[in-house]
This record gives C-alpha cells, structure tokens and sequence, in this order.
C-alpha cells in the first residue's frame, strides 16, 4: 500500500503533463505518481512515462470512468487528485494531504474561488458556473464547501473505497462532494492558487453541455438523499393545484346545491391522488434512506478492518524481509 498516490487523470494533455509529474514528484517524493490516460491521441502516456510516473489506461471515455477505474485499482493511506492540465501548484500538495495523513480528514477540497480563479480564468461562463453551483449545492444540501468543481483534492483510504461512482464525466466532482456531505464525513477546505491553462493547452470541459450535466446531477442526487423533501414539494404543488380547481366547483355547490363541471372535479381529484402517492413515496423513501446510512456505517469499519489488515501483513512482510538479510 502506497503511502501517497497522486492519481492524475489524463486526456490529450502531453503539452502539460510532463511539468505535473515532475512537480509533484518534487514536492511530494515519497508518494507514486499514476497518470491514467483516457485515449489520449497526443502522446501524453510516453510523455508522463518519461517524466517518471506510472502509467495505465482507461478505454471509456470520460473523467468519471477515469475515476472508477483508479479508486478500484489503487490502494494508499492518502489519494491527492490533480487534473494533468497544470493549472494547480504542485506547492500546495503538503497542505491537501496533510489533514488527510495527520488529523484522519476523508476529503480536502483545493478552494480555487477563494483566492485567484476568477481573476485568472479567462471563461465568465465558467466563473458564474461554478459560483452557481457552489452556492445551489451549499443551500441544498446545507454545507460550506468553498470550490465544489475544483479538481483538486486529496481523499482518504475510507472515502475512496467506499465512494460508489456513478458519474461518467466531469459531474464527478459534485458527485464526490455531496457523497462526502451526506454522508457525515470530515470535509476541510484548503486555500490554493490557480493559474488558467498555459497557451496552446485546450480545455476539455465544455461550458453549456458539461454545466447541464452537473445541474441534472444536482437534482438526481437532491432526490436521492432528500427523498421527502424532493417528493413533498412536488405534492404540495400539485395538491394546490388540485384545491384551485376545486374552489369554483364548491363554491357554486354550496350555493345551488349543484356539480355542473363535473370533469374539472375528476381531474382535480385525480391530481389530489398524485400529490398523496408522491408524498407517500417520499415518506417511504427518506425511511429506505435512512436504513442505507446505517448500513453505510458498517461498510466503513469493514473497509477499516480490511485497511488494518493490509497493514499488518505488510508489516509482517517487512519483518520477514528483514530476518532474512
């Protein structure tokens, strides 16, 4: 087991990736440096093999698949994320695996937006996207994350073992947040520079179609943690629906004694059913949740358990290793 693995994330990226490796490795030379290559067509695998990392593949497209694959594969005390497109400084990587290492954090989110992002990306799309979504997710879901898009973070062992990916894309950051909220684990947020992409490297990410996704995840995971609240509001619209329709239709009963629109209070009380089926849903839901996150809290001291034996044997192996010198 790695003590740090720095996973980097890669597609068409050999204009900047050789720099990345060879940062880190500076800054962090104890840690083993993976770049996973997403079907780069540039040559940025020769190129981070050259400059000293391990390098694997991923054949689906995507960051989230990239993601998947490095979480199953890799096992380390502490994971420090980056992207390959050298806009993070290599200079911080202390500062992110740190709480991880010495205070048992599950997640530290490099804070790009409270410090130079907005004065050196160059793409006011991006900027009022991440303010956005940074201030849609920290009301929902009742949090402080300071940068909720940052692509650089640092996980512990638990939280990457444990952590379901299901994001293809560039949605795997909002995923990975709110997972962490929900889900009661120690979150901290670091401070860091950030410097726009150097010239002639694109980015990959594409404003309106990736900004959908990450909106349309929101609401996928809203629903999925916050069944009742999710499902209630959808009730309470539909029941007031319902009752405005009906008013008329009362108001000329009780004075003539009469239903002379006799379909508006079918349909009226059709939608009441839906409201009633939507709460119940909801209801039904937030008590299936609940049981999840108990059983969650078993996953993790199984993980822990499997984390300490590894450690143990590796411990052993060393011993044994050593004896026999």
């Amino acid at each position: 087991m790695d003590k740090i693995a720095i996973l980097i994330p890669c597609y068409n990226e050999a204009k900047t990736i050789g720099r990345v490796v060879s940062d880190f490795k500076k800054v962090l030379p104890e840690a083993v440096v993976y770049v996973y290559d997403n079907n780069s067509t540039d040559g940025t695998a020769d190129v981070a093999q050259n400059a000293g990392a391990v390098v694997r593949y991923e054949r689906q497209q995507g960051k989230g698949n990239v993601i998947r694959r490095m979480f199953r594969e890799i096992n380390a005390h502490c994971y420090l994320m980056v992207d390959g497109d050298d806009t993070y400084p290599a200079e911080s990587a202390e500062d992110l695996v740190k709480p991880i290492l010495e205070r048992d954090a599950d997640m530290v989110v490099g804070d790009r937006l409270s410090s130079t992002y907005f004065d050196e990306n160059k793409r006011p799309f991006h900027n009022f996207g991440n303010s956005f979504v940074r201030k849609s997710i920290n009301r929902l879901f009742k949090c402080d994350i300071k940068d909720i898009m940052t692509g650089y973070r640092a996980f512990s062992y638990l939280f990457v073992k444990t952590f379901p990916v299901r994001s293809k894309g560039f949605e795997i950051e909002t995923e990975m947040t709110i997972h962490a909220v929900e889900y009661n684990m120690q979150v901290e947020n670091e401070v860091i520079n950030y410097q726009d992409r150097p010239e002639g490297s694109e980015s990959k990410l594409n404003t309106y179609s990736d900004g959908f996704k990450v909106l349309k995840m929101i609401e996928k995971l809203y629903r999925n943690y916050h069944p009742f609240a999710y499902f209630g509001i959808i009730a309470a619209i539909l029941a007031a629906i319902s009752i405005i329709m009906m008013i008329p239709v009362f108001a000329t009963f009780l004075h003539t004694g009469l239903v002379p629109r006799f379909p508006t209070v079918v349909v009226s009380g059709g939608i009441m059913i839906v409201a009633i089926l939507m709460f119940i849903s909801g209801f039904i839901l937030h008590n299936l949740l609940s049981k999840d996150k108990i059983e969650f809290e078993f996953r993790l001291n199984q993980v822990q358990r499997w984390k300490d034996e590894h450690i143990r044997r590796e411990k052993i192996s060393k011993q044994l290793l050593k004896n026999n010198k």
